[in-house]
């Protein structure tokens, strides 16, 4: 079991802390407040979420890169320092097998950020005989701002200038006069940071923001609200979006996590390549008839005959819909069909709808596309 330094904090706040564990760690699903608050807080305020569960590697070395590259789809070697990219993980097959990100912060130092998947065993094959150290890190813990009032919480108490500072960029520098890492992004579609501090200063870190954040109607938002706006913003989560078992890039919708033009090789390349064009089912999203969430799981029908599965699902009052992500046969994924959702609790009908189902254009995340 891995614990987070913040379940006191946690605890006071009304989370029990005994719900689903992630990655082996008790996580924050609900806390006193309603989640929907705290999702209307993430989206006209500020939010603070203790994201600690995942899984984090340090890999260093001469040979760290070429481990990494063999191990994804995307080029490592173009990754520069101070960036962060999403890739896609496979096996052999060409089969989806873990969420991973991998973090440059200097020539021959990475970090990575993964999943429940296959990382660790990937990882300890192809590092066999190399230069390189790969170090799980149970220290670091990581908190998530999120809104489009965080910036204006942060700047005035961190070590640069954090406005200039690209989605996906990640630095050593100082927050409070602490030593982190400050990397821009989040799982909500807002604007957002995500801190990276050792565990003894990580309560302090907590303790300061929502202090400053006052003003700006901050709040601490728990993992029911997280599962919230990422459904909202159609963001997948592995194995949940995967259902199939041997799910490929291309029927997850994660072609762009694939450089199609990477001269080397890795892992599942050649199944991968041979696979686009043959997807069994599409990602897609679902606009529900339904006064709830319907169910993960339940058979998505059309006359009569089931053509996919509903992977992920919320009811949003911020939006008054119930919203569900979802795998569908190609030929029912067009905008608009009309379908049927048969659950074990929640039967009803259904139309395919265009995701993301919150800020479709994805301005919230990227406002600098507002001002061209």
């Amino acid at each position: 079991m891995r614990n987070s330094i913040l379940n006191d904090r946690h605890a006071t706040l009304g989370s029990s802390l005994d719900g689903d564990k992630w990655n082996d760690m008790a996580i924050p699903w609900s806390y006193h407040t309603d989640p929907n608050e705290e999702t209307i807080a993430v989206r006209s305020r500020a939010a603070l979420f203790d994201v600690s569960a995942l899984n984090l590697v340090d890999v260093t070395g001469t040979d760290a890169e070429a481990v990494l590259n063999a191990m994804v789809a995307k080029d490592i070697i173009k990754l520069k320092v101070n960036t962060g990219i999403i890739a896609a993980e496979m096996n052999e097959a060409g089969e989806l097998c873990d969420d991973i990100m991998i973090i440059r912060l200097g020539a021959n130092e990475f970090k990575i950020s993964h999943g429940s998947g296959k990382t660790p065993d990937n990882l300890s094959k192809l590092s066999a005989g190399k230069n390189i150290k790969v170090q799980k890190d149970d220290d670091t813990h990581v908190l998530s701002l999120q809104g489009p009032k965080s910036l204006e919480i942060l700047t005035p108490h961190v070590g640069i200038i954090l406005s200039e500072l690209p989605y996906f960029g990640f630095v050593k520098t100082t927050l409070f006069g602490i030593h982190v890492i400050i990397g821009r992004g989040g799982y909500a579609a807002e604007r957002g940071y995500e801190i990276y501090s050792s565990a003894k200063n990580t309560v302090t870190i907590w303790d300061k923001i929502l202090e400053i954040g006052k003003p700006f109607g901050i709040m601490p938002a728990s993992w029911n609200c997280l599962e919230l706006t990422r459904v909202e913003a159609a963001l997948q989560f592995f194995p949940f979006e995967m259902p199939e078992g041997d799910t490929t890039p291309w029927e997850a919708g994660l072609g762009w996590a694939i450089d199609s033009d990477k001269a080397a090789e890795y892992t599942g390349k050649a199944a991968a390549l041979k696979s686009k064009g043959q997807e069994r089912v599409k990602q897609g999203g679902l606009v529900c008839q339904s006064a709830t969430a319907v169910e993960a799981g339940a058979k998505i029908m059309k006359n009569g005959i089931e053509v996919g599965v509903v992977t992920s699902s919320s009811y949003s009052q911020y939006l008054m819909q119930s919203i569900a992500m979802m795998h569908i046969k190609p030929e029912y994924s067009a905008i608009g069909t009309e379908v049927e959702i048969v659950g074990k609790i929640t039967s009803c009908k259904a139309r395919v709808a265009q995701t993301p189902f919150y800020d479709p254009m994805r301005l919230r995340t990227y406002p600098e596309r507002v001002k061209g």
